[in-house]
């Protein structure tokens, strides 16, 4: 266990795929959570299960590309719990299609979500806990974060920018006692943007997940749980003496 008794996590993008097993896991090791979602039944869903194993949860429904909207939940979480100690920024989109293809609006979209929708949280949770001088922000990235990949420019884009805002940030809030790390997925199955992509890739002619497996080192796909466990990690006091860094969670499909 990782000590996160009444700490209190707030999880963007938690009403399904890997933000949902994200905020299981955390409440499995003893914390309250708030559930963010774009879509209000998924996140109070997943907040009656938070619930249900005995830990305070509610879900709000926030489209983390809207600053006023992140911040309004923000402040609404705060006057039900003392402060927030946990940030985890995992709400995205991962649009697929050749730059031929892409239109300004699905570009600008997901740069609002991906890589906005970071900052957004950043902005008002990282004040807060600024002033707290204490927080743990866990940055969603993308192994496509550090290396660009055909039909995926936006998505790369935006997990890039990800990962640059959590070095800088890392930098900045040091001083101030928080921590700010982000996680590479790589491969993760069992999720609606997983469906979603391979469903595009077929039409593109291009391999599935599944598909793809032998390429893992480690011989097997992701799943949403081995991201949690380690944002579980990133979140207690175990990373201590972490910051600024962009873990892979690839099964070896990347190494740096």
């Amino acid at each position: 266990m990782y000590g996160l008794k009444d700490k209190l996590a707030v999880v963007t993008g938690a009403g399904i795929g890997i933000g949902k097993s994200i905020a299981l896991r955390l409440a499995e090791e003893g914390a309250n959570v708030m559930v963010l979602d774009v879509d209000a039944a998924t996140a109070e869903q997943a907040a009656k299960e938070i619930r249900d194993l005995g830990r305070k949860c509610q879900g709000m429904q926030v489209d983390v590309s809207d600053f006023t909207q992140v911040d309004t939940a923000i402040r609404a979480t705060l006057r039900s719990f003392d402060k927030i100690d946990i940030l985890v920024n995992n709400a995205g989109i991962s649009p697929m299609g050749l730059l031929v293809d892409t239109t300004v609006e699905t570009f600008d979209r997901v740069m609002r979500v991906n890589l906005n929708g970071v900052f957004n949280g950043c902005k008002s949770v990282g004040t807060h806990m600024m002033e707290n001088k204490a927080g743990k922000i866990i940055n969603i990235a993308s192994w496509f974060g550090k290396v660009g990949k055909h039909s995926f420019s936006a998505y790369c884009a935006s997990k890039f920018g990800v990962i640059g805002l959590t070095q800088s940030l890392a930098m900045e809030m040091a001083s101030h006692g928080v921590n700010v790390n982000a996680v590479c997925p790589g491969t993760i199955v069992e999720t609606a943007m997983r469906e979603e992509t391979d469903r595009e890739a077929i039409r593109l002619g291009r391999l599935t997940a599944k598909q793809r497996e032998s390429q893992i080192p480690l011989g097997r796909v992701g799943l949403p749980a081995d991201i949690a466990k380690v944002v579980a990690f990133l979140a207690s006091s175990e990373s201590d003496y972490m910051t600024g860094q962009a873990l892979n969670v690839t099964g070896g499909l990347i190494m740096h």
